[in-house]
Order: C-alpha cells, then sequence, then structure tokens
C-alpha cells in the first residue's frame, strides 16, 4: 500500500504554471529521486508537500489520510497546517540552523515547542526534557555528530551542519523524510559525508523523496525516479529504467549532460 498519494496536483504563481498535473505514489521505505532541469518544479512540488505552499488543485494523501483536497481547502487553521507538516520532515538546501543554538538545541527546539503545546507539560517538563535531550543526542550520535553536540553552526562544517539538519527533520518522526538537494551548498569533498548518511537511512527503509542533481547517487539509492521538465512529470520508474533506458528524448539529452553521452 502507497504511504503517499498525489493526484493532479497543480500550481501557479500569477500566471506562471509551475506544476501541472502532477501525479504519483510512493511506498513505505522506498526511496523517490526527483530529477530534472533547475526550473523543473521539483523544490515547488517538495513545499507543497510540506504544505510551505499551498496547491491550486489535487489531492495529497498519506497512509490513507487525505491531508490536502482542492475541492474543499478552503482556509486552514495554522494549528492544522502544523498537524499536517509532521508527516513530513524536510531538509533544506541551505541547512537553517538556528544561529543562537547549539547543534543540540537545535535539534530538540521543534519537539520541545510541540510538548508544550500539550496541557499536561508543566507538570511532566523535566521527564519531557530529558527524554527529547536522549532522543537528540542518539540522532546526532546517528549522524556522527556525537562530539559537535555542543558547537553552535558557525563552528561546524556545512557537511556537519547539514547531518544537524537532518537530525532535526528525523527527530520529529516524519513518515516521509524530504531533501531539497542536499548537497548544493556543499564543498564537494564534504558532499560524500551527508549521502553517505542518507545512504545508510535508506538501508533502514526510511521513506524519502530526495530532489538531486547527483545522478550516480540517484541511480544507486532510489527504488524509484521521476524526472520532470517544465512543471511536468516527463519520465517515471524504477533507475533502471529511467536512467539506463530512457523513453523520452527529453531525458535522453538531460542525463547525456551526467554521464558524458553515454
Amino acid at each position: 500500500m502507497a504511504i503517499l498519494e498525489v493526484q493532479h496536483v497543480n500550481k501557479s504563481f500569477g500566471n506562471t504554471e509551475v506544476l501541472k498535473d502532477i501525479s504519483f505514489s510512493l511506498e513505505k521505505g522506498k526511496v523517490l529521486s526527483l530529477i530534472g532541469s533547475s526550473g523543473s518544479g521539483k523544490t515547488t512540488l517538495l513545499r507543497c508537500l510540506n504544505f510551505l505552499e499551498q496547491p491550486d488543485g489535487g489531492i495529497i494523501r498519506v497512509n490513507g489520510e487525505t491531508l490536502f483536497d482542492a475541492e474543499d481547502a478552503g482556509t486552514k487553521q495554522e494549528s492544522e497546517i502544523r498537524r499536517k507538516r509532521l508527516h513530513f520532515g524536510l531538509v533544506f538546501q541551505s541547512f537553517n540552523l538556528f544561529p543562537q543554538y547549539t547543534a543540540l538545541q537545535n535539534v530538540m527546539l521543534a519537539k520541545e515547542l510541540l510538548e508544550k503545546e500539550k496541557p499536561d507539560y508543566k507538570a511532566r517538563k523535566k521527564e519531557i526534557h530529558d527524554r527529547i535531550e536522549q532522543e537528540a543526542e542518539k540522532l546526532l550520535d546517528q549522524m556522527g555528530l556525537s562530539d559537535r553536540m555542543g558547537n553552535y553552526p558557525h563552528q561546524l562544517s556545512g557537511g556537519q551542519c547539514q547531518r544537524v539538519a537532518i537530525a532535526r527533520a528525523l527527530a520529529l518522526s516524519p513518515d516521509i523524510l524530504c531533501f531539497d538537494e542536499p548537497t548544493s551548498a556543499l564543498d564537494p569533498e564534504l558532499t560524500g559525508e551527508v549521502l553517505k548518511v542518507i545512504r545508510g537511512l535508506a538501508d533502514q527503509d526510511t521513506t524519502m523523496i530526495i530532489v538531486t542533481h547527483e545522478m550516480a547517487f540517484a541511480r544507486d539509492v532510489s527504488s524509484q525516479v521521476i524526472f520532470m521538465d517544465d512543471g511536468r512529470i516527463l519520465e517515471q520508474g524504477d533507475p533502471e529504467e529511467v536512467f539506463g533506458n530512457p523513453k523520452e528524448e527529453r531525458t535522453r539529452q538531460f542525463l547525456s549532460r551526467y554521464t558524458g553521452g553515454a
């Protein structure tokens, strides 16, 4: 059964159509890579899934629950939008860490804010804080950052900041972890350490959607690949189909830039 179902999603900014009738599904524990030229709509699609943008049309379901249906979208309360976002964790290309907080505090912050909304928070404040801290420490250890928990973002390399950002996204236990070009802001020598973490998450059957220009990585780690062009899904399938035997000429043209025409 699909954990994510996207049906006929459209999005425009003014007169510019950015997403055009986007439909796909993703099964639990699988990795979907979104590839395509800059401006093809990949990041906008991620932002719609994370409710940072509202689609103009279509349906989004997670675990059978309809999170968005353009037929009855209307004006949503911020609390409802926050609840829907919890299904997705988003790792931005520019980290977006809070500079005034340590790595550990960055990972803990969102979970603590959520807990504060619960009626019994004050009575269990220390217990809740200690639990969240332990969970955050475990995640940072998983990212290979056990010796950097007390460091501030300016004291970390780009690769370390991105690994903190991944831990922060995982802290809320999302159904689907999304990456928006997670290595684009990194020096080439730091790219490998982040890709290694993502590959490790894939090995643990973490459900992920990855917008990436790392074609070799996408081919290696993905269960499913979607090639987007001009706001549309032009081609989708397993990595061997899309990379090894693309059906569309536009896909072949795009991939030839990364494979030297092979």
